[in-house]
């Protein structure tokens, strides 16, 4: 079977803005971002954090920064990590001054909530300086309702659009923008509304999504929505737990639009009454060898349990197998290869991924 192609979903043209050593923006292919939940000053566990983030994927981490201890941590943090770190800033420009002298490769901040017009203008003359980008981000529960009134669409992006406005008045252009909202609906129209009217990057997410199971269901509703479109330019799942989970959400998404592909897809079926192999421990079981050993290069590996949809899933996929009664049958490259006994069958199925991993080193070589 062909490799997948690339996804064909045009892209909202954007500028281009770096953080660190990664590109947000333009051409740049959709980042995935996470934030720890350690606290920045304990530097040993977030770095520990950070690493584990990183092995899962995450492109760029941002820490809280609510005190100059935090600030402070920020040089040897980075100094042992291999992805930008962002300093999320609140209410002090000084810790955004010190962020920004430890070696933050971003600020999250909210201009209108760190003082006058002066020390907004001293944290952008100092970012501007050492080519560090700004990231405005705007929440439905932190907007001034006094000003903006009840949070909706319409108030997020003109909460976001004056805090750009105050930037660009100092000639700062280095910016992404974020509008995000627990209501789904509201979040994605919010960036519909920004991309409209602006373009910058935009930072996707959907606020205080929840614990795992339910904030991945919201994140990939609205995240995804709007990818699907050609908006965004970055990305975060924000859930209630291991942020490395975050992390792993945001790749799936990603993988699903073909705006990433990962070492490997599997595809299985929910199975029915017609299934007569024990077709979720034999699809675990691919699983966990392919997390241990991935495959050389991008692959889709279809874990089929009946003769209705077995057969065409498991011979379009690279490679596959579709259950019988107590057996199975092999397919690679869309040819049905051979049948073997149920206790076999995981045997066999990685014997063809084996088999694409040795051709790809044969042409590499």
């Amino acid at each position: 079977m062909p490799e997948m192609t690339e996804s064909s979903i045009p892209r909202r043209p954007t500028r281009k803005v770096r953080v660190g050593s990664v590109e947000i923006g333009g051409d740049a292919p959709v980042s995935v971002q996470s934030m720890t939940n350690t606290r920045a000053a304990d530097v040993d566990a977030t770095i520990a954090q950070i690493r584990r983030l990183e092995n899962a994927g995450c492109d760029i981490v941002r820490v809280a920064v609510p005190n100059r201890a935090a600030a402070e941590a920020i040089r040897e943090i980075k100094a042992a990590i291999g992805i930008p770190l962002v300093a999320d800033i609140h209410f002090d420009y000084h810790l955004a001054l010190a962020s920004l002298e430890c070696g933050a490769d971003k600020l999250r901040i909210n201009p209108g909530n760190i003082g006058s017009d002066e020390n907004v203008r001293t944290v952008a003359r100092a970012a501007k300086e050492r080519g560090v980008s700004i990231r405005i981000g705007v929440n439905a529960g932190s907007i001034d309702r006094a000003r903006y009134g009840m949070p909706s669409a319409e108030t997020l992006v003109e909460s976001a659009l004056d805090e750009v406005r105050v930037l660009e008045k100092l000639g700062f252009e280095d910016i992404v923008l974020s509008l995000k909202a627990f209501d789904v609906p509201t979040m994605i129209r919010a960036y519909e509304l920004a991309g409209e009217r602006c373009d910058y990057p935009l930072h996707l997410g959907v606020t205080e999504a929840g614990l795992a199971w339910e904030g991945t269901i919201r994140s990939s509703i609205g995240i995804g929505a709007l990818l699907a479109r050609g908006i965004g330019d970055t990305i975060r799942v924000s859930l209630t737990g291991d942020p490395v989970e975050e992390v792993r959400v945001g790749r799936e998404i990603l993988n699903s639009l073909g705006l990433w592909r990962k070492p490997y897809t599997l595809i299985s079926c929910p199975t029915c009454g017609r299934c007569e192999i024990d077709l979720a421990a034999i699809a675990e079981e691919v699983k966990r060898r392919l997390d241990e050993t991935p495959p050389a290069r991008p692959i889709t590996i279809a874990v089929m349990g009946c003769i209705v949809n077995g057969p065409g899933e498991a011979s379009l996929a690279d490679v596959g197998l579709a259950g019988g009664a107590g057996v199975g049958v092999i397919f690679a490259g869309g040819n049905m290869l051979r049948k073997v006994g149920e206790k076999d069958l995981v045997d066999e199925l990685m014997k063809e991924v084996r088999g694409l991993r040795d051709d790809s080193q044969g042409q590499n070589t």
